[in-house]
């Protein structure tokens, strides 16, 4: 029995870059070794164990063969005779496929450290096409390291595109689509996971939605950039810039589908995309089955962003209704992700990127004196109920309307 460490973990350490988790293979061993020396068995398409101290995963050397449609089309041979460079060989890129021995050498049968010196996502073998997921990683991979410079060989692009006109991307289920994205708007550079799904022609598979934008016009006076597209590319950077948050990121990226649907003769104006913009999120994130508090923060960002930017133009009695329908006085982490995302969109324009916003300023204080309103005292004044309801809004009302009348941007947040 040889155990090596192999994939990311070793990917990073030769990258200088900080990883979590260690994957590790076991060459020479069987199930049955692996379960009487203290391992768990957790695989059920294929051996993988977790070791009983440290959980980490360690993985039975395997090979698979393409015996079906989609990424779940494969059989999977693990025995001891399987050796390093059939389980390495089976891997999707050269960069993934180096291992480690306990020794610290290197072993390397596909020039992945090559790769990584020239910075470059290239696949391990013709196999790569069996399995669509790869599409997915290697986009959210050029999202982890395109900050370094790293590109996708053109070989491996033509394989992506072809999956993409083989129709093998259609078989990506919802669950691994939503898995990779949400990986990768953690990273440094998620605008690039959609950038190489857009190149391959995968993303008008996958979220059509959002790759219709590109094309799509909008007024020059406001936006420079004119191109729906590129605007909600220099958005998501501008979220990133300010948060670390996905859903914040993910608010960020579909804040404006709306225009995607706007008719042609009515271009570059978009009326009312705001709320066919939300309806279009909740339909994307059904689709995706995407979390809840993702749905929520990008429909409402949809939905509500165009108040965000008017903020010091809307009467009091508006301002009080968008926090009321933000959720804010229930959800104030929420609300805040909500005017970082809609900051993003303020900033993703050319010339626009380091100008002051104050709007946000003006949510956040007005949100503080409606929230301040003491409902206790009302309550001793014989309010209940709807009445009291109604005075709980009325005042608070009254005070967003004194604060508008003395609003000046506080310069410490």
């Amino acid at each position: 029995m040889k155990i090596y460490l192999v994939g990311g973990a070793v990917r990073d350490e030769l990258l200088g870059y900080p990883y979590k988790e260690k994957d590790w293979v076991v060459v020479g061993a069987t199930a049955a070794e692996m379960l009487s020396a203290g391992y768990q068995q957790v695989g059920k398409d294929f051996p993988v164990f977790l070791h009983p101290e440290t959980r980490e995963e360690y993985a039975l050397a395997r090979t698979e063969r393409k015996i079906g449609a989609g990424y779940k089309g494969f059989k999977i041979h693990a025995s001891p005779e399987v050796t390093l460079e059939d389980d390495l060989l089976r891997r999707d890129l050269t960069i993934n496929a180096i291992a480690k021995d306990e020794n610290g050498r290197l072993i390397d049968p596909y020039n992945g450290i090559e790769d990584i010196k020239n910075k470059t996502l290239r696949h391990v073998s013709g196999a790569f096409v069996e399995d669509p997921v790869r599409i997915l990683r290697v986009a959210r991979l050029m999202a982890r390291y395109a900050h370094l410079g790293f590109t996708v060989a053109s070989d491996t692009m033509s394989l992506m595109k072809n999956m993409v006109v083989n129709g093998e991307v259609d078989a990506l289920v919802p669950e691994r689509v939503w898995q990779e994205m949400q990986k990768a708007l953690g990273e440094k550079t998620p605008s690039a996971f959609v950038t190489i799904l857009r190149d391959c022609g995968a993303l008008k598979r996958i979220i059509p939605e959002l790759d219709r934008l590109w094309g799509v016009p909008q007024p020059q006076e406001h936006h420079p950039e004119i191109d729906t597209g590129i605007h909600t590319m220099m958005v998501l950077a501008q979220a990133c810039r300010l948060s670390q948050n996905p859903q914040v990121r993910f608010a960020a990226l579909l804040h404006d589908l709306g225009k995607a649907t706007t008719p042609e003769n009515e271009w570059p104006s978009h009326i009312n995309h705001e709320a066919r913009g939300a309806e279009i999120v909740v339909e994307v994130c059904k689709r995706l089955r995407i979390p809840n508090e993702y749905r929520d923060l990008a429909e409402r960002t949809a939905r509500y962003h165009l108040r965000y930017h008017r903020a010091l133009e809307l009467k009091a009695a508006t301002v009080v209704n968008t926090l009321e329908r933000l959720d804010a006085f229930r959800k104030p982490q929420q609300f805040e992700n909500f005017l970082l995302a809609c900051e993003a969109d303020a900033r993703g324009r050319p010339g626009y990127e380091n100008l002051d916003f104050p709007q946000g300023d003006y949510f956040r204080q007005a949100y503080k004196v409606a929230k301040n309103i003491n409902i206790d005292e009302l309550r001793s004044l014989g309010f209940e109920n709807l009445a009291l309801s109604s005075k709980i809004r009325e005042s608070r009302i009254k005070a967003v309307s004194e604060l508008k009348n003395n609003f000046s941007p506080d310069e410490s947040l």
